[in-house]
C-alpha cells in the first residue's frame, strides 16, 4: 500500500531562507473531505497536475494514492472544488538525512508558514532544524484540507 508518514511544524524564524534549493508555487482544491478520506486536486506552477487520495490519518501514516492529472482537467475540478482552495508557494529545504518542505501560504491564509518533513518509517530519527517550532502533526486546524475550510491563521 502506499503510504505517506509526515511530521508537520510550524516555522519560527527565516534560517530557512539560506538553504532553499528549489520552489514552486501550488494551487491546491479539495473535492471532498470525511473522517474516511480526503480527495485533492494540485496543480504545480500552473504547469502540471495531480489528483491525491489519501485514507483516514493513523498516527503520522496514512495512505496516499497519488496519479497524474491533465493539466485542464485540473483547471475545472480546482473550480468544482471552489471555495476549498488553497495557495502557497512550498519551498524545498534539505536538513540533515530529510528534504524538508516549508510552506508559505497566500491568499486568505497569507501569514502561515509550516514546514514538512516525510519519513520512511513512524520510528524514524529526524533531525529538527533550529528554524522550526512547535509541532502541529497532530491539531487537525493546520491540516491543508482543514485549513480549505476555514479562512485565516489558526492560533
Amino acid at each position: 500500500m502506499a503510504q505517506e508518514i509526515e511530521r508537520k511544524f510550524l516555522v519560527s524564524g527565516d534560517g530557512w531562507k539560506a538553504g532553499v534549493e528549489s520552489s514552486a508555487r501550488l494551487q491546491q482544491g479539495y473535492l471532498s473531505t470525511s473522517a474516511k478520506a480526503t480527495v485533492r486536486v494540485r496543480i504545480y506552477d500552473d504547469r502540471e497536475a495531480v489528483l491525491t487520495l489519501k485514507g483516514k490519518p493513523q498516527g503520522l501514516a496514512r495512505a496516499e494514492f497519488e496519479y497524474p492529472l491533465p493539466l485542464e482537467d485540473a483547471r475545472e475540478l480546482m473550480e468544482i472544488a471552489q471555495p476549498n482552495v488553497i495557495e502557497k508557494r512550498r519551498y524545498n529545504v534539505p536538513h540533515g538525512a530529510h528534504m524538508w518542505e516549508v510552506d508559505v501560504f497566500e491568499g486568505h491564509h497569507e501569514g502561515l508558514i509550516m514546514a514538512e518533513v516525510e519519513m520512511s518509517s513512524v520510528d524514524e530519527e529526524v533531525v529538527l532544524p533550529s528554524w522550526v517550532g512547535r509541532e502541529v502533526s497532530d491539531d487537525d486546524r493546520y491540516a491543508n484540507a482543514s485549513l480549505s475550510r476555514t479562512p485565516g491563521v489558526p492560533d
